[in-house]
């Protein structure tokens, strides 16, 4: 599951999914007897509400799942059984017009733990939660370790010491982690659970947006968060220590629950310090030979930290040719690459370095993202092209050294923003490397940009990392404000073009 092989799909469970699904219930819960749902059961649910069945995928296999039904939780209140709530496995509780999602069940096969599938699952359930208006989302929650323990401390001492991680419990650990809280212990909760003992835990998760009025229409909610990473330009000893600190930022921004995060061009500069006997333009060229192997990399963690990562830029070689590529590493697996259009004089000059002869938009789960790479952001016609196809995002990162170069790229991404009614995220490199040659000082202030309207901040600046200090930038931005700026906004330089009299246009792509 490595490599050019993995794809994660999330969707609603379909009935054909039927016998995967039972092959991986079988295999997830191996310690219990009759551990699968049967066909007739999974029909059902999927008839009276299929939404609430969800299901995982990994390269086409479904591999796990989250079931619910909606009830009126006062019916039942916080004392009840499993065979209770779900009417003996009948569903005559399931309710349309209740307030709550009550989960019935989350597993994921054991060989494809540690993926963070069932984060996935998890949090595509609270957000089925909040679309349909719910108070809450509630379940029992095993705690299959605690027959390890049982003869010697009570359900709630047991959750206590869970809780304070002196005992490591697989579910209840998950389930804290995943913003749950234990409301009580239930007693003789699900028949035959012997690694429960029959306890389990009542777990909740509290909708903020819930609405107790009765809303006809129900607002799609349009905010992205973003995590831009202000890297310091340090030697690593070797590729692995490079890897490690990438995976500890892109950890960090996950830990946010971010939808992007965005390196700066060239973070891996360090590396080419090993190529430091040759000239530059093949020390570039030993420094490329890293790309594939760190790009792996990236999709790995973009689907394991449920992610969307736009990777910085690396070289690239192709055939005889030198580039400046990035990938997007979208978290499902997938991914696209985009290569600098405009290398620096000093770029072509001591790297022989030449440009990417390709432009796009490219969809991702949320909305529509450019890229463009440092110098790139300095010529404002890529970026009309981009906003001419619907882009919301436009991503850069960048590598100056001077306060001089970096300005240039900020106020022209600043522009970029103005002009083309969207947001500009930029992330780039600080420190030095004096052991690098051609690699020596940079200078940066990592920041998210946006249009300069009555719904934004008046500078038109969402968020900024101080300058030259290693650290985050993370910021919430709303695609919806987007929407009325460019119908309703002070000035709408989209709309106000003058087509008739000038035109922006891709000649060849």
């Amino acid at each position: 599951m490595t490599g050019n092989e993995l794809k994660i799909e999330l969707r609603n469970l379909q009935l054909s999914d039927y016998e995967q699904l039972k092959s991986s219930m079988i295999e997830a819960y191996s310690g219990l007897e009759n551990s699968f749902w049967k066909e007739e059961t999974i029909e059902k649910l999927l008839d009276i509400f299929p939404e609430g069945q969800l299901c995982v995928l990994v390269n086409g296999k479904v591999v796990g799942a989250a079931l619910s039904i909606i009830v009126d939780y006062k019916k039942y209140g916080n004392t009840h059984t499993y065979a209770e709530i779900t009417d003996n496995y009948n569903f005559g509780t399931h309710d349309p017009k209740g307030d709550v999602l009550y989960g019935i069940d989350v597993f994921v096969h054991p060989n494809y733990r540690g993926m963070r599938l069932g984060r996935r699952l998890y949090d595509a359930r609270k957000e089925l939660c909040e679309a349909l208006n719910l108070r809450a989302i509630i379940f029992g929650g095993r705690i299959p370790n605690y027959e390890k323990y049982s003869d010697k401390l009570k359900p709630r001492q047991y959750i206590e010491k869970v809780k304070e991680k002196e005992i490591h419990d697989p579910v209840l650990n998950f389930q804290l982690a995943n913003d749950f809280h234990v409301r009580k212990v239930l007693t003789n909760y699900l028949a035959g659970d012997t690694q429960s003992k029959e306890f389990a835990t009542l777990l909740q998760w509290d909708n903020i947006y819930y609405d107790k009025e009765d809303l006809l229409i129900k607002p799609k909610r349009t905010y992205v968060r973003i995590g831009a990473v202000q890297w310091q330009m340090r030697l690593f000893k070797n590729f692995d220590a490079l890897v490690e600190q990438v995976e500890y930022f892109v950890d960090a921004v996950s830990d946010y629950k971010s939808d992007f995060i965005l390196f700066p061009e060239l973070f891996n500069a360090p590396l080419m310090a090993e190529f430091n006997h040759l000239g530059e333009a093949k020390a570039i060229r030993g420094l490329a030979k890293y790309t594939e192997p760190l790009f792996e990399k990236f999709r790995e963690f973009a689907v394991s930290y449920n992610v969307n990562i736009i990777t910085g830029s690396m070289p690239y070689m192709e055939g005889n040719n030198l580039y400046n590529r990035t990938y997007l590493c979208r978290r499902d697996g997938s991914y696209e690459v985009y290569q600098k259009i405009h290398p620096t004089p000093s770029e072509r000059r001591d790297w022989a370095m030449v440009g990417g002869d390709s432009i796009k938009v490219f969809d991702t789960d949320c909305g529509k993202i450019g890229i463009l790479i440092c110098y790139d952001v300095e010529f404002p016609e890529l970026a009309r092209l981009y906003a001419q196809e619907g882009m919301e995002i436009l991503f850069v990162p960048f590598l100056t050294d001077t306060q001089n170069g970096y300005n240039r790229v900020r106020r022209c991404a600043q522009a970029r923003a103005v002009e083309n009614e969207c947001y500009v995220a930029i992330a780039g490199c600080i420190g030095n490397l004096p052991k690098v040659n051609n690699m020596d000082l940079c200078y940066a202030q990592s920041a998210v940009f946006t249009p300069s309207d009555f719904p934004f901040p008046t500078n038109a600046i969402k968020a900024e990392a101080t300058p030259n200090t290693e650290m985050i930038v993370v910021a919430d931005i709303d695609l919806e404000l987007l929407k009325d700026l460019h119908e309703f906004g002070s000035v709408q330089t989209m709309k106000d073009r003058r087509t008739d009299l000038y035109e922006v246009r891709l000649k060849k792509n």
